[in-house]
Order: structure tokens, then C-alpha cells, then sequence
């Protein structure tokens, strides 16, 4: 049985992963995005799972999630320099530490009710701007850069939980479960 929950009459919804930024990083590049996107909803985060349709009920996926995510310990992430993606033109800050544990993350959650043949291979990162007007991009990523060497605060968190999110018109996103990674980190009781 093929399950495809529906947004409204439109389109198929599309459900992803994330670990959500603490502030004040997050809150810092909420701000940022916003001003090189107006109008637009940040919540800044990185996607461990990038949006996919799924086969199952979304509490079936969620529950596949949990129990893989079960086995990683919690872990350093520290953001790297502001980027772009040339294909797409999406600029997006790069993740320094910590790449290695999202990809193995991405790649033992991308099996089973959760797996999809994703458009672009799996790099770990931060969205600051997509959709925006060619002639412009290079602009934005200078200021985008220019503000983030700016930032005083501390760019390393721990990765300690992630975020099933739902999305729904309008492109905006919910969030359907939290959960901690469960194993400790190494060297930890």
C-alpha cells in the first residue's frame, strides 16, 4: 500500500531530518537569511535526511529513524566558509567538523521506508539563500561572507538530536518529532 499524504489538493508532502542550530548561532544566521532573502521562513538547521516523499505513514518512517538513530552518539559540529553550489546557485555556509558523522548518518537512514534517489549527492551544510536571480548570487554570497566573518560567537555546537519535519504550503515546515541521539558519546558514562 502506497502511502503519499497530500498538502492541501496539490502535491505530495515531503518529509526530511534535521539538526536544528542552538542560538545564538542559529539566531545569528536566521537573521542573515533573512536579510539576503526577504521574506522567506528560516529556522537555520542541516539536513541529515534532504525532503523526500515516503512509502509508509510518516509515524512508521519516524519510528524507522528513531531506532537507526539509536546507535550515533552525539557529536561536534563546527561550520566552515560560505559556499555555493554551482548547479543550483544555492549559497550555504559548509560544515567543517563533524561532515563524517552526518554522512554516515545520511547513508544508514537512507535505506528502507526512508530511502529516495536524491537529486544531488548528500553534503552536509547550512542553506542561506536558494532561489534567488542569477546576476545576483554573487553579491549575496560576498555579503553573506562578509556578515559571517562578522560573527563573534561560537560557530562549533554538539549535535545531540535531530528533527522529523513535515512540509506544508507555502513551503513552510513542521515539525513532527524530536529525539536525541541515545547512545553516549565516547568516553562518557
Amino acid at each position: 500500500m502506497e502511502h503519499l499524504s497530500k498538502v492541501g489538493d496539490e502535491q505530495p508532502s515531503l518529509y526530511a531530518l534535521v539538526i536544528y542550530l542552538p542560538d545564538p548561532l542559529g539566531s545569528f544566521l536566521d537573521d542573515l537569511r533573512l536579510e539576503i532573502v526577504p521574506g522567506c521562513n528560516p529556522h537555520a538547521h542541516i539536513s541529515v535526511l534532504p525532503p523526500r516523499p515516503l512509502p509508509v505513514a510518516p509515524e512508521a518512517a519516524i519510528e524507522e529513524a528513531r531506532g537507526i538513530l539509536a546507535g550515533f552518539p552525539s557529536f561536534e559540529i563546527e561550520l566552515g566558509q560560505i559556499e555555493k553550489f554551482d548547479v543550483t546557485d544555492v549559497v550555504y555556509i559548509g560544515v567543517q567538523d563533524g561532515a563524517g558523522q552526518l554522512r554516515q548518518m545520511h547513508r544508514s537512514l537512507s535505506q528502507g521506508a526512508l530511502a529516495f534517489q536524491e537529486p544531488f549527492p548528500y553534503h552536509p551544510h547550512v542553506t542561506l539563500a536558494q532561489g534567488i536571480e542569477a546576476g545576483k548570487v554573487e553579491a549575496l554570497a560576498e555579503l553573506a561572507a562578509r556578515r559571517w566573518r562578522e560573527f563573534p560567537g561560537p560557530r562549533r555546537f554538539r549535535g545531540e538530536g535531530a528533527v522529523f519535519v513535515r512540509n506544508t504550503q507555502g513551503s513552510r515546515w513542521i515539525d513532527l518529532a524530536r529525539g536525541p541521539f541515545l547512545a553516549a558519546p565516547a568516553g562518557q558514562d
